[in-house]
């Protein structure tokens, strides 16, 4: 019996217009996620953490959305637009629960794929560098090298997941970055560290020679 392909091609139509109306639909959704995450990371940054959980709220209910909205179509969620807003989400609730201290939430707790997870990871250790150089304004610090442990701990753990790209999602090249701005920043660090100690020591020698010439008057005086 020949196939109507006009009725064919009218469930095919309808198909595609309900995906392209739920694709619209996601694409707004993983914008506005994306916008909350990087607020979310430049709250924390100005050290502003009430604001910083504020977003990540909002952050998590778009995130649900997306992930409700797509539920029936996984072609459109492993899609690059909705991956990679989840990625941005999880960068941004890793890097204010690290340097707030906290714990981190699992991708569990996140509801997101691990690959997804572990780009999003490998993307912290990118704004822990901005707030290293932020805290080295005003010197060395103990909660420096704590950030330098975590980033180190991170590459430690990316640099393990030794698989295709296709089930990583680029995790291999986003660890390769990740490498690069630690050495970066370790350098970074250690030559700061170094020209606070030289300028410890040279304000002790200039205080030494002034209380050595003090005295030397005073004995003239004498």
């Amino acid at each position: 019996m020949p196939i109507d392909l006009e009725a064919l091609s009218d469930r095919i139509r309808e198909s595609f217009e309900r995906q392209n109306q739920i694709r619209d639909e996601a694409l707004a959704q993983s914008r506005n996620l994306i916008r909350h995450a990087a607020r979310a990371i430049r709250a924390i940054h100005r050290d502003d953490a009430d604001l910083a959980y504020e977003n990540l709220k909002q952050a998590d209910a778009l995130a649900t959305a997306l992930r409700e909205g797509l539920s029936e179509d996984p072609d459109l969620y492993f899609s690059g637009y909705a991956q990679d807003a989840l990625k941005e989400y999880c960068e941004a609730h890793l890097t204010v629960a690290t340097i707030l201290n906290k714990d981190w939430p699992s991708p569990e707790d996140l509801k997101v794929e691990f690959a997804t997870y572990l780009n999003g990871m490998s993307e912290v250790v990118g704004e822990l560098r901005r707030r290293i150089m932020d805290i080295m304004r005003e010197g060395h610090s103990q909660e420096v090298e704590r950030l330098l442990d975590v980033m180190d701990d991170i590459y430690a753990q990316l640099v393990t997941m030794d698989f295709p790209d296709a089930l990583t999602y680029g995790l291999r090249r986003r660890t390769d970055i990740a490498r690069s701005i630690i050495e970066r920043t370790q350098a970074d660090v250690t030559i700061s560290y170094r020209q606070q100690e030289l300028e410890k020591r040279i304000t002790s020698l200039s205080e030494q020679l002034t209380q050595f010439d003090s005295e030397n008057q005073n004995q003239k005086d004498d």
